[in-house]
């Protein structure tokens, strides 16, 4: 062996460093009119500027430096990102096409569980569904399955799937209707056996909320303290917490390094492991008892339409992609409504005067009466506080990024087709240009100088376009017959000498921070 002389070795570290400095700047030449932002270092981007626990408040301060289109980088990752209502409708809205895909997700979403299963789902033949070819996966070499992961033929074959279902189950009809009236009467039973003395509430609002989407999916509810259930939603909520973690951004920048580490994505993985081993469970016990003619599930459908489609070479029916599908609707199905009726009760304890106003308007319309979805017309009050909470609560603050399909130009910024866009929900709800105090609880946001309801554009707490929620017009259903019959019966307060926090816990997705509430009946 030579001899290592100091200054060589000095000079080869000095000669690396500067080629690799050289070739970073020859990969990051760009479009002279993509959009600007603050400069990235090599090999870690823009991460030391990001608020690792709140990234969303880091989006929202660099627009107002860089303006409503801007560029980052995480990591490797380049991403644009999209503030305030008129930039972000234009994308998901007025281009929808353009703006719809979703990029390759790493670490710690279903995409990443997704991703490490699709060699051997490949490697399948076409036993029970399941394909040996490529047809309805991205080409990156991950697997696209189920809703909100997947792009493509896949992605539009699930969606119309999903939505024709919850049509035919009733989603927007009186018997959805009726099915969350049932539900909203048992949680009014549950809050009745602590006899007005305080109690967290988290577990039997999830029970409560998850029960409506887990009829149609499973065609069946759980009793609020069943053990597999609480399981279920530990595990979902626990995920979507280390989602919004540190570990989780550090994860998304450098996949493959942090792969090596162990860490939460550990239990991300479990999770998902655990969640889908139940789901298949379940619909491999439905398929041995399938009726065509007694389609008693969201499960049922999808069976059926995989018999039907076992001839076509071009399958999407195949059971990875119902287990995507189910794990998809009820993460979302459940996570976005019972946080947001965690908030509204947290809100009326905080604000007692607005509390009072919607009970008056209750008593005034319904009454002792059943609410009803068409109560809600006269009752613009009640309304539009149920929209300010929607609004004020920001539950997924960030959005799910979206990928551009084509090259577009957006704002007079050239944005080329595969880019990672970052569409800001929080800064369309907190847009000053559309809502007069847009860091406080007003519902007079929603409301004109009559009183009367009224609606404002800007609100899109369930994204907007193609990729807008799926259930929507069941949430705002569940949302509404919930809330009311929660009012009609109860008094909200806060326990003796508990103070209210109205800054959300940390997570992918934004709930209240642990909390109690004393529901004290009002006849």
């Amino acid at each position: 062996m030579f001899p290592l002389d100091p200054v060589t070795v000095l000079l080869s570290i000095v000669t690396c460093i500067f080629l690799a400095i050289v070739l970073y700047k020859q990969k990051e030449r760009v479009h002279p009119n993509y959009p600007h932002g603050p400069k990235p270092w090599p090999i870690i981007g823009n991460i030391l500027l990001m608020n690792a626990q709140r990234p969303y408040l880091t989006f929202q301060e660099l627009a107002k430096t860089y303006g409503p289109v801007y560029s980052m980088k995480i990591g490797a990752q380049k991403m644009v990102v999209l503030c305030g209502y008129d930039v972000v409708h234009e994308a998901l809205v007025t281009k929808a096409e353009v703006f719809s895909d979703r990029p390759v997700f790493h670490g710690f979403t279903r995409g990443y569980v997704s991703c490490s299963i699709s060699h051997k789902a490949e490697a399948r033949d076409g036993r029970a569904g399941r394909v040996k070819h490529s047809t309805g996966r991205r080409k990156t070499g991950g697997t696209s399955r189920g809703i909100i992961y997947s792009s493509g033929q896949n992605w539009k074959t699930m969606r119309q799937f999903t939505l024709s279902t919850l049509r035919d189950f009733g989603m927007g009809t009186r018997t959805i209707e009726d099915r969350i009236t049932e539900e909203a009467n048992c949680l009014v039973q549950a809050f009745y056996s602590y006899k007005g003395e305080p109690f967290d509430n988290a577990k039997i609002i999830n029970a409560a909320v998850s029960n409506i989407i887990v009829s149609i999916l499973l065609g069946r509810r759980f009793d609020y303290d069943d053990p597999k259930l609480q399981r279920l939603l530990t595990i979902v909520l626990e995920s979507i917490r280390i989602a919004g973690s540190p570990m989780a951004l550090l994860y998304n920048a450098f996949p493959y390094l942090m792969s090596w580490i162990p860490g939460s994505h550990k239990t991300v993985r479990q999770n998902s492991d655990e969640f889908d081993a139940f789901i298949r469970e379940i619909y491999t016990k439905q398929r041995n008892q399938l009726d065509a003619n007694d389609q008693r599930s969201l499960i049922d459908s999808f069976l059926i339409k995989q018999k039907e489609e076992r001839p076509n070479p071009d399958l999407y029916f195949h059971d990875e992609n119902l287990t995507a599908v189910v794990s998809d609707m009820f993460a979302a199905g459940m996570e976005t409504v019972s946080a947001t009726m965690r908030w509204a009760l947290l809100i009326m304890m905080k604000y007692p005067e607005i509390q009072e106003n919607v009970q008056k308007e209750i008593e005034k319309v319904i009454g002792s009466g059943e609410p009803q979805m068409a109560h809600r017309k006269h009752m613009p009050y009640t309304d539009a506080v149920i929209h300010e909470v929607q609004r004020f609560a920001n539950i997924v603050p960030t959005n799910l990024p979206h990928q551009t399909t084509q090259d577009v130009t957006l704002k007079g910024f050239f944005i080329p087709k595969g880019s990672y866009i970052i569409p800001s929900l929080t800064s369309v709800l907190r847009d000053n240009n559309y809502f007069k105090k847009p860091d406080e609880f007003y519902p007079q946001h929603f409301l004109d100088s009559d009183g009367n309801f009224a609606n404002n554009e800007a609100f899109l707490p369930f994204s907007a376009g193609k990729r807008g929620c799926a259930g929507k017009n069941m949430a705002k259903m569940e949302l509404f017959l919930f809330f009311t019959k929660l009012l009609q019966t109860f008094i909200f307060k806060a326990p003796p000498g508990a103070e209210l926090d109205l800054s959300p816990d940390l997570g992918f997705t934004l709930r209240p921070q642990q909390h109690e509430i004393c529901a004290i009946p009002r006849y």
